[in-house]
């Protein structure tokens, strides 16, 4: 049993090791940084101690993300300090004294009722007031980052925002004609950019060490669509900040190497990766990660806990994509990846804050903008240079350290250079081909070609990537491919809630009788981004 003392101790030495620095641009923001952090200190795997292990490798809770995100009733040092005392009592039951001592959290109940009536479109639109949680009101006890303002959860276990998440469910937040609730989201995410120097994988504690893919310019160049151009600017200083974040170390980068989130390929190329800055088990899958670590030699435990934390990072925990061997999780490589999608996102950046820029006219915008514009320009040669694959006709990751092109893991993230106008439209067009021939299924687009069990694999489809790879087909001119995935999705969608009541997380587009599955948890019901692209998509006007 993983439960002694001696087990106890030896992972607290991770956890309580000294916190990374706060990759803040100045002192005023690492000072604000400081400021926030000491108002929210609480962080279970740290505070617990060996209550925090114990629990987790126990499974006193079915959900190793119930602990991390429960409540304790009274100071947690103090509950840690009863444990040491109580577990050596006889009789001593774990779960009891959990049950005594915090108070887990909820689900919100997301089903239609059975007997209801309404169509999807009208149930999305009950939805969004259960989604949506009120300003936060801090609370010394919660692992929550507490938000000034309202903000859309994704539903299930995601009680909290989830960075990327929130651009999809944007999409439908504006055509509810909700878009000043955008606008709060927005402002939630540009606090958090201020006080701990980016923006986490969501507003909690142990996600502190990581982002998710920077879709904030992108969010911004949607509310200025939705509302008035001129808003974006109140958000450049903050995209500008999110940035510099994940292009820390790159100043100094020689080429062959890789500093936290930034890599130099041989050729002098910079470009990005996915990272975290604690190689530890995740706090949310303490049980998952660990298990898996004890299957590799010690001194590779550590590489496999920074490859698995920079998986979740890139929001696709867990794919093939990621994966030496595809039969094995304990086989990730996610740091030594450049991928294509991040990638396409930052070069999307880059344009933002030049044209951003050029739009506010002060004093040296015009050189700061001509700066970005060469750097968005240096990146979209990398990625053509180093991503594309004429022969094969598609984007690929690539392995930083060798150049060598991932060509055995087709993925649906070669629809992110479509979206982001990276691809020229003769690369646009025969990515298309490539899409409608393998990768469209009876239920929409497949996330890859690779049953692998992980959930980012087939036989699943995920509305971000169907969002992306339907509206980056279609602005390279394959209208009727767009039109015929956007229908097999929508009727996937429909079906699901006409038969369940529900939206969920992920589908199974290959066999439509089948609901998905695959990684650590359940399918989750909700849901926020499955909600904004089936809402946006169903609105869309397809031309006769």
């Amino acid at each position: 049993m993983m439960t002694s003392r001696a087990l106890a101790m030896a992972l607290l030495l991770v956890a309580c090791g000294p916190s990374d620095s706060i990759p803040a641009n100045d002192q005023v923001a690492a000072d604000s940084a400081a400021r926030t952090l000491s108002v929210t200190p609480y962080d279970p795997s740290r505070d617990l101690g060996g209550l925090f292990v114990d629990a987790q490798m126990m499974g006193v809770y079915s959900d190793s993300k119930t602990l991390v995100d429960a409540t304790p009733r009274r100071d947690p040092h103090v509950i840690a300090d009863a444990y040491a005392v109580e577990r050596q009592k006889q009789g001593f039951s774990l779960r009891a004294f959990m049950t005594r001592e915090f108070k887990t959290p909820t689900a919100s109940n997301v089903a239609a009722p059975a007997d209801s009536k309404r169509s999807m479109e009208q149930h999305i639109a009950d939805l969004w007031p259960v989604l949506t949680r009120a300003a936060d009101v801090n609370d010394p006890r919660s692992s929550l980052l507490p938000l000034p303002h309202a903000y859309v959860v994704p539903g299930g276990r995601f009680r909290e925002v989830y960075y990327w998440d929130s651009y999809f469910t944007m999409l439908g937040l504006v055509e509810s004609g909700r878009s000043a609730q955008m606008g709060q989201m927005l402002d939630n995410f540009a606090h958090l950019v201020r006080t701990v120097g980016h923006i986490p994988n969501a507003n909690r504690t142990y996600y502190l060490s990581r982002s998710q893919p920077p879709y904030f310019a992108a969010m911004v160049g949607r509310y200025a669509e939705a509302t008035d151009s001129s808003k974006a600017l109140a958000y450049l200083g903050a995209i500008e900040a999110e940035y510099r974040y994940w292009m820390d170390g790159g100043d100094t980068l020689s080429a062959g190497n890789a500093v936290r989130r930034v890599v130099k390929l041989a050729d002098g190329s910079v470009l990005n990766r996915y990272w975290d800055d604690r190689p530890e088990p995740r706090p949310e899958s303490f049980r998952e990660d660990f298990t898996v670590a004890q299957r590799l030699p010690e001194a590779q435990r550590e590489g496999f806990y920074r490859n698995v934390r920079a998986a979740a990072e890139s929001g696709w925990d867990f794919s093939s994509r990621w994966m030496r061997d595809v039969t094995s999780l304990a086989s990730l490589e996610t740091v030594l990846l450049a991928p294509v999608d991040l990638n396409s996102l930052l070069y999307h950046t880059e344009r933002t804050i030049a044209a951003l820029r050029r739009r506010r006219g002060e004093r040296r915008d015009a050189a700061v903008a001509r700066q970005f514009d060469a750097l968005a320009d240096a990146r979209r040669t990398a990625i053509l240079a180093h991503m594309w694959d004429s022969e094969r006709g598609f984007f690929y990751d690539v392995r930083w350290t060798s150049g060598e092109r991932v060509t055995d893991r087709p993925s649906l993230a070669a629809a992110a250079p479509l979206y982001f106008g990276v691809a020229t439209p003769e690369q646009g067009a025969r990515v298309a081909q490539r899409l409608g021939r393998d990768f469209l299924k009876p239920g929409g687009f497949t996330t890859t070609l690779i049953k692998s069990g992980q959930q980012w694999d087939a036989p699943n489809g995920w509305p971000p990537l169907q969002w992306l790879a339907i509206e980056g087909v279609r602005r390279y001119g394959a209208t009727a491919l767009a039109d015929s995935a956007r229908t097999k999705w929508l009727a996937l969608n429909r079906k699901v809630y006409h038969a369940t009541g529900k939206l969920t997380e992920k589908y199974d587009v290959w066999d439509l009788s089948k609901r998905a599955g695959g990684g650590e948890y359940p399918t989750q019901d909700g849901f926020g981004w499955t909600n904004g692209v089936a809402l946006t998509l169903s609105k869309q006007v397809t031309p006769r």
